[in-house]
């Protein structure tokens, strides 16, 4: 009996691992070390191949499996898909292949859903990459929740590789941002949704360039939420009275690609220190 309960013990004491295509998925990442601080977890920055907004669903699904190969080898008792390009290409493929393993496999969504729900003038943005504009994932979204309301969509071509460079508030990035944003301001949108997990890291220059009155939305947040929810349902919560281990792999060859990551995920009373390797 008591061999048993060890080993369930040890089993739930197992890393959550968390993929994105970059650094983008690091928001997060955040939000589920917030909410979940007892729980471990590793975190996969496939930096070297990103964006994955410009790749085939075929190209962004072999990385999805790379990626979870790898954080699956580590450990991991559940898989969150931090980035709305990858879920859309590949998340239904993934719980297929790894099914039976029976874990809890999460992804990200644009939040459609709930910036239908705030908008008051029944206008809403979104900001995304190509590659979940035009899935049919996102196309479902519409269907199912964007009836009623008005989407203006924008992709944003190259503002996923400013974040991986770690420039947020360069000229290059606020001009990116601007441009952007524009076409929604121009169709008069009171909501704008982040649809991909790298531009919470410059929402405020988002908010800058809208103004006050814009309401952002992201998912972060209710992801987390959906992941302790899932851990529940499988039994696999830990409730150990220790620090949580916070592990960050990256294959990225930018040379400051450390300090990037080292800024973007900080150190306060939120978020424990990350071990940074790799790979």
């Amino acid at each position: 009996m008591t061999t048993n309960l060890t080993q369930n013990q040890l089993s739930k004491a197992r890393p959550i691992g968390v993929l994105d295509s970059g650094v983008g998925g690091l928001s997060v990442l955040k939000h589920i070390h917030a909410l979940l601080p007892q729980e471990h977890l590793i975190y996969f920055a496939d930096s070297k191949h990103a964006p994955y907004g410009n790749k085939t669903p075929k190209q962004i699904e072999q990385r999805v499996f790379a990626v979870a190969k790898f954080l699956l080898a580590h450990g991991a008792k559940a898989l969150v898909i931090a980035c709305n390009t990858a879920t859309a290409a590949a998340a239904e493929s993934l719980r297929e292949k790894y099914a039976f393993l029976d874990i809890p496999i999460i992804g990200m969504e644009p939040a459609v859903k709930p910036a239908a729900e705030v908008t008051k003038n029944g206008i809403i943005g979104v900001l995304a990459t190509s590659g979940t504009l035009k899935s049919a994932q996102f196309a479902a979204l519409l269907e199912s929740y964007g009836r009623n309301v008005q989407v203006v969509t924008q992709a944003c071509i190259g503002l996923v590789e400013q974040i991986e460079l770690g420039e947020l508030n360069s000229p290059k990035t606020l001009h990116l941002i601007m441009r952007y944003t524009k076409p929604l301001l121009d169709e008069h949108a009171d909501t704008i949704v982040l649809g991909c997990t790298h531009y919470p890291f410059v929402k405020s220059a988002i908010q800058q360039a809208v103004g006050p009155d814009i309401h952002l939305i992201h998912t972060g947040i209710a992801l987390a939420r959906q992941l302790q929810k899932k851990l529940v349902e499988c039994d696999l919560s830990t409730f150990e009275n220790k620090k949580a281990n916070v592990i960050i792999w990256t294959n990225s060859i930018e040379p400051n690609s450390e300090l990037v990551i080292k800024s973007l995920w900080g150190s306060n009373s939120v978020t424990s220190e990350a071990e940074i390797r790799h790979v």
